[in-house]
């Protein structure tokens, strides 16, 4: 059994690490999305932080990411220029967390929180792995992609209509798989990830 959630970011904004204080009730890691600094200032931001999971079967895979707007711009080959490293969002990284051993973008990853970053061309995408995922979204430097995983590339589709904000969600592509969907103003990939059998000891 498998279902899709979408949460609205200003529910599942939960305290950083550096902002949680002695006081400060914090969620499980698998619960939380990561922001710097205090949640009040989470409100003024113009991007508002976003988040999106899928379950399958009984693990849940969840994505968390600023959600920028279009306001009259153009995107993909001009805010966001081909062949440059690009966080997918706004604000902090772009984070993906696996319950268990998994394939994103097919890159092998142990359980956990990932960030993750795009090299967006015409045509196709490359997507880059992280274990990088508790930092600020730019830049991606040298010392930002020492951290890289592994990447794997995707192709680029184009959305019927304008997407206006940036949107990431799940579509289920079977009991343990399903593909992170990347969508803004006429730009769209699928990013696979396969859940595979938790590690034996």
């Amino acid at each position: 059994m498998h279902h899709v959630v979408r949460h609205a970011g200003a529910l599942l904004c939960l305290v950083s690490l550096s902002a949680a204080g002695a006081g400060a009730q914090q969620a499980s890691a698998s619960d939380a999305c990561w922001i710097r600094g205090a949640p009040a200032n989470l409100a003024k931001r113009p991007s508002k932080l976003d988040s999106a999971s899928v379950t399958l079967g009984s693990n849940t895979v969840k994505v968390c990411y600023g959600s920028p707007q279009k306001r009259g711009r153009k995107i993909m080959g001009g805010l966001v220029p081909y062949g440059q490293p690009w966080r997918m969002g706004a604000n902090e990284a772009t984070t993906i967390h696996v319950p268990v051993r998994a394939r994103i973008a097919g890159v092998a990853v142990q359980p956990g929180w990932y960030s993750l970053y795009a090299v967006p061309g015409e045509r196709e995408w490359r997507i880059v792995v992280n274990s990088q995922a508790q930092r600020w979204g730019i830049p991606i430097d040298s010392t930002v992609q020492r951290a890289d995983v592994g990447s794997g590339t995707v192709p680029m589709h184009e959305t019927p209509s304008v997407v206006e904000a940036l949107t990431e969600h799940f579509e289920s592509t079977g009991s343990s798989s399903a593909n992170l969907v990347v969508e803004w103003d006429r730009a769209a990939v699928r990013i696979p990830v396969v859940l595979e059998a938790a590690s034996s000891n």
